[in-house]
């Protein structure tokens, strides 16, 4: 008996591991990410070529400063919000934009699962300032 619960529990373990594996494997996928793009692509444009639109360009955006892209007409809200975009305030904003920056003119209501704001950083990860993928 005592070897059985050994192995049920070295199983149990393997288990665990497994899962978390696959969970980091998975935690990003930018080609996923890209389907998720098009619900911001009405708006917004990324890439070689990209021009301000309803929104800003949105090459280079992790890392810049909020409110900084070149000739777009941004909030106060926004310009004003002292934020650097990172991965953890994309997913806060992109989770519910106007509760992080209240006064946005973002009316997009946001993403509702954690796994598209994942998938939709890494794709946006790819792009530099530029607009080329890295």
């Amino acid at each position: 008996m005592k070897d059985l619960r050994g192995y049920v529990f070295a199983f149990a373990l393997s288990g665990l591991a497994m899962s978390g594996s696959i969970g980091a494997a998975t935690a990003q996928d930018a080609a996923a990410g890209e389907k998720v793009f098009l619900k911001c692509k009405a708006c917004h444009q990324i890439g070689e070529g990209a021009k301000n639109a309803v929104g800003p360009v949105l090459n280079g955006v992790v890392g810049r400063k909020a409110g900084t892209y070149p000739d777009y007409s941004y909030s106060d809200a926004n310009k004003n919000s002292g934020i650097t975009w990172d991965e953890a305030t994309l997913k806060e904003y992109l989770k519910n934009p106007r509760a992080k920056v209240p006064g946005t003119k973002m009316i997009f209501p946001g993403l509702t699962k954690d796994e598209d704001i994942d998938n939709v950083t890494a794709y946006l990860k790819q792009f530099g300032a530029d607009g080329k993928k890295s």
